[in-house]
This record gives structure tokens, sequence and C-alpha cells, in this order.
């Protein structure tokens, strides 16, 4: 459909695709249905339904404007941390700016068990309901330290809300550790989090930079949203 454009036909995608009639149409079918194809106002074709738009968002990486860039690059010339900025969209992790000096180890499990990692537990805090970002809303354990009881992890995501910044240690990776802080315009929605991640001996060193980081996100705000 991407390829072809609004109004192609059936017969179109059966052609191209090689594909008995009768299974396109029940695919076809079901795709109007979930709204992810509509019919043409002739009924005779298709097009790309809004629902579209959720795997252009997950495929698309976020969009981070040359300025925010530039103050995040100072910030981190000042510390001897990985300095990561990531940003939330339809109830899931992404890396918007990775720390070119200290890559992201486990950036595969922080974006699908975000109850693991500091950045995810403030998007899990900002939800109304956390379960739905969570794989089969379920807690998988990466380590030993993981939260996988769900009242522990609820008390933790309303210290976060209290606080307005998460942390986790030896959580997500055993030896690491991350303090994430909100990126909100005033009386808007957390939108971002910029995480300070190092050592987890090193955390108490960590959580001494979160005054200058809370500034950072201040001045990043405006910039990104």
């Amino acid at each position: 459909m991407a390829r072809y454009g609004t109004g192609t036909t059936a017969k179109e995608i059966t052609d191209s695709l090689r594909m008995p009639p009768a299974t396109a149409y029940r695919i076809l079918n079901a795709l109007v249905g979930d709204e992810y194809l509509v019919r043409t106002s002739d009924l005779r074709g298709f097009a790309l339904g809004h629902a579209i738009s959720g795997l252009v968002t997950a495929a698309t990486p976020p969009t981070v404007p040359t300025a925010a860039r530039t103050v995040i690059e100072e910030f981190r010339r000042g510390n001897r941390f990985a300095v990561h900025l990531f940003m939330f969209r339809s109830a899931s992790l992404r890396v918007a700016d990775e720390d070119p000096d200290y890559p992201l180890h486990s950036s595969f499990e922080m974006l699908r068990y975000p109850h693991t990692s500091a950045a995810g537990k403030l998007m899990l805090a900002e939800l109304g309901d956390a379960a739905s970002a969570l794989p089969g809303g379920q807690l998988v354990k990466l380590t030993e330290h993981t939260i996988t009881d769900s009242g522990r992890l609820e008390e933790q995501l309303a210290e976060i809300r209290r606080t307005g910044q998460a942390s986790e240690i030896n959580e997500l990776e055993a030896g690491s550790a991350s303090l994430a802080l909100p990126v909100r315009l005033p009386g808007g929605p957390v939108g971002a989090a910029l995480c300070l991640t190092g050592p987890a001996e090193r955390f108490t060193t960590i959580c001494e930079h979160a005054e200058a980081a809370r500034e950072l996100t201040t001045r990043l705000a405006p910039l990104l949203f």
C-alpha cells in the first residue's frame, strides 16, 4: 500500500504479492477492521489508515534539535558519567541522544523492560497504568536486584512522582546505576528523561550532579517541545 499509494486495488495487491485472492481479501478485511487500511470513497481501492501512525512513530527515531544536542554536549564535558536523553512515545521509551563516549550496553533490555531502568521508571510514573507499558504486564527479572513485585514497583513510582527523579542500582545490568530527571514544560507532562549512568559503586557521586542535571532539563524543555 505504501508503495502503490491511495486507491490501490485488491487485484493489484494480489498480483504484486502473487497471493491467492481469498487470502488477500481476508487480510485486507482484517486490516480495514483494525483501521490500518481504509476503503476509498468509491469503494474500489484502499488507502493507509490512521492506525498506521503508531507503526510510523515506533520506527522513526526521535528528532532532537541541534540546540538541544549542543547543551547536552556541554553538560557531558563537565562530568565523568554517561549522559543519555530518552524520549517517551506512545507508552514506550526511545533513545533520542546517546552519549557517544559511553554507549548503552543494554539498550534492548532497557527499551523492552522499562521497569528495570531509571528512565523507564520515570516514564511508568507518568502513565496512569504502568502495566500497559510492560510486555504482557509482567515484571521480567534481569538481575537479582530487578523489581519483580508489583506492589514494590508502585511504591517506587509513587516516590518518583513525589521527588521528581528516578533511579536504579544493579537492576538493569549488574555493576551499573542510573539517575533520571524528567524533562517537561512548566505544567505539562513529562516527555523525556535525562539520564546519568555510571558504575554502581559511584551512584552517590552521580547523585551529586542531580541539581546541575535538573537545571539542564529546564533548558532542554523549550528546545525539545
